[in-house]
């Protein structure tokens, strides 16, 4: 019997293993780390390990936590314009309420979005500027 020379068929290569067990782990752990920020020694150094987070999770990410993701990045980049802004008007003291109100949304977004990430659902206008 003569024995065949050619390889065996390749087997397809199998994804990179995560860290995470199930998909949802990566935004609620933003979620969790931009809640955080509101912590005084963290402080927005949660923010930004958040966004970065999103932005690199979202390329490889199923279609409904993508929405998730773009709900997260434009969440820090509109948070982080208000509160530039209400920063600004503190000169003029209408800054105040406006850093409360910018602190009310961006606490109001996350909870929107951990809500339905929960229920395993997409968030519906990840592009709003509203709430």
């Amino acid at each position: 019997m003569t024995e065949s020379l050619t390889p065996p068929p390749a087997e397809a290569p199998s994804p990179a293993p995560s860290i995470l067990s199930r998909p949802h782990e990566m935004p609620l752990i933003i979620y969790i780390l931009y809640l955080a920020h509101f912590v005084p020694v963290i402080g927005w150094v949660s923010c930004i390990v958040g966004v970065v987070l999103a932005y690199v999770e979202r390329d490889g990410a199923a279609e409904w936590l993508k929405s998730h993701y773009t709900f997260q990045i434009r969440t820090f980049w509109i948070g982080l314009l208000y509160a530039s802004i209400s920063v600004v008007l503190c000169f003029v003291l209408i800054g105040i309420p406006l850093l409360i109100a910018t602190w009310i949304w961006f606490v109001v977004r996350c909870a929107l979005g951990l809500s339905r990430l929960m229920r395993n659902e997409a968030y519906p206008n990840p592009e709003s500027w509203t709430v």
